[in-house]
């Protein structure tokens, strides 16, 4: 059992609001932390994917009512959105006779701004937590590369070979595009949509062109658009923005795309080891979204996270601007001895970040030239998860 960097948020917010949305992808170890956390407290555990959990909700607030001394725990909620209106009244009703917090713990596999789109009648009495898959932080580090192969979700990176990891990433896979998209509601061809996430993975790190992915799949520019909405609302791709500011600059407006498990990446792409994966073109722009989800989940709350670029060719992988306004620029190498090109100086002129780093996958900090730090990236991380 790996623990799991966020279990002590979702404690401290359990312990603060009557009701707790953690969300993350399918298998991503949701359901396996709640049910640790049901272990330190008096708690049930209904599956929203279960005909008969289901049924025990069709008079959803005589029978929660019932358990209100207890810690509700309520998996794949954005199964039943109606129930969102039944826990409102539940939560104000307990409010009132001191029930105040540790009511419901709500698991759901859609993003935050979905999720508080169906809710958004607990306005004020839910808070939202994003499990990530297993990251560069949570292992050794000498077990990275191994976690950047297989990908962070837990089946996967624990699987007893690689050949057994990918096979679980293409059930995975498969899983999704048969089952459990077409549950949400879209009419989409699985089979369309698998080209159209690989096709995804195969620009892996690259700027968003949706007319080139339009006409590659015979489909326009707003379908292509609808799938992508899709996958990132279901959180399996990220739309990585551009950061702009009023400089006197032509800036990349185009969002950069990444498949946001590495793991996922390479199962699309037919890569089951880390030797294909060196040999592969796909390897520079796989690290550097494996080394931004681990910067993503890293961070503390409230990070943005976006990428620097102008038509000059001035160039930051990930410029990270942290609470109090301090901005990070990244630069993501795969080399043991990295290089800093002259985009990124040009872009930190132009910026004037308070850190300039490269992270690489060596195993020691070392400076740079021009106030750059050459850094691991489980140190970069440690950095980060400080502040929060």
């Amino acid at each position: 059992m790996i623990p799991r960097r966020i279990a002590p948020e979702v404690l401290e917010l359990l312990d603060t609001s009557p009701a707790v949305a953690l969300l993350g992808p399918r298998q991503v170890g949701k359901t396996t932390l709640a049910l640790q956390i049901a272990e330190t407290r008096p708690s049930i555990y209904l599956d929203l994917e279960s005909e008969a959990d289901r049924a025990k909700l069709a008079e959803p607030e005589l029978y929660l009512a019932s358990h209100e001394d207890k810690l509700v725990i309520l998996d794949e909620v954005h199964r039943l959105p109606d129930l969102f209106q039944n826990l409102r009244g539940l939560i104000d009703r307990g409010r009132r006779s001191g029930l105040r917090t540790s009511r419901f713990l709500l698991l759901g596999s859609a993003s935050i701004d979905l999720m508080k789109q169906s809710s958004e009648t607990l306005a004020g009495r839910i808070a939202y937590i994003e499990m990530h898959p297993i990251d560069g932080l949570e292992v050794p580090p000498q077990d990275i590369s191994n976690l950047w192969v297989r990908g962070g979700f837990p089946d996967s990176f624990l699987a007893p070979s690689d050949r057994a990891s990918l096979r679980w990433r293409q059930d995975f896979i498969r899983s999704y595009l048969e089952r459990d998209i077409p549950m949400l509601g879209p009419r989409i061809p699985a089979e369309t949509l698998r080209r159209f996430w690989t096709m995804l993975a195969h620009h892996q790190s690259g700027l968003l062109n949706a007319a080139e992915f339009a006409r590659a799949l015979g489909i326009d520019g707003k379908t292509v658009a609808s799938y992508l909405d899709l996958l990132v609302d279901l959180l399996l791709v990220r739309r990585l923005q551009p950061w702009h500011a009023n400089i006197s600059k032509r800036l990349v407006k185009s969002p950069k795309i990444y498949v946001r498990d590495s793991g996922l990446t390479h199962s699309l792409l037919g890569v089951g080891t880390q030797e294909q994966l060196l040999g592969h073109p796909v390897a520079g722009g796989s690290w550097e979204g494996f080394v931004t989800e681990t910067l993503s989940a890293a961070a503390p709350s409230g990070t943005r996270l976006n990428f620097y670029r102008t038509s000059a060719g001035a160039e930051i992988d990930v410029l990270l601007t942290l609470p109090g306004s301090a901005v990070w620029a990244i630069e993501i190498k795969r080399s043991l001895a990295p290089k800093v090109e002259k985009g990124f100086h040009l872009a930190a002129e132009e910026i004037k970040p308070d850190r300039r780093i490269v992270i690489y996958p060596g195993t020691e900090k070392y400076p740079l030239p021009h106030d750059v730090e050459a850094m691991p990236l489980a140190e970069v991380g440690a950095d980060l998860a400080k502040l929060g």
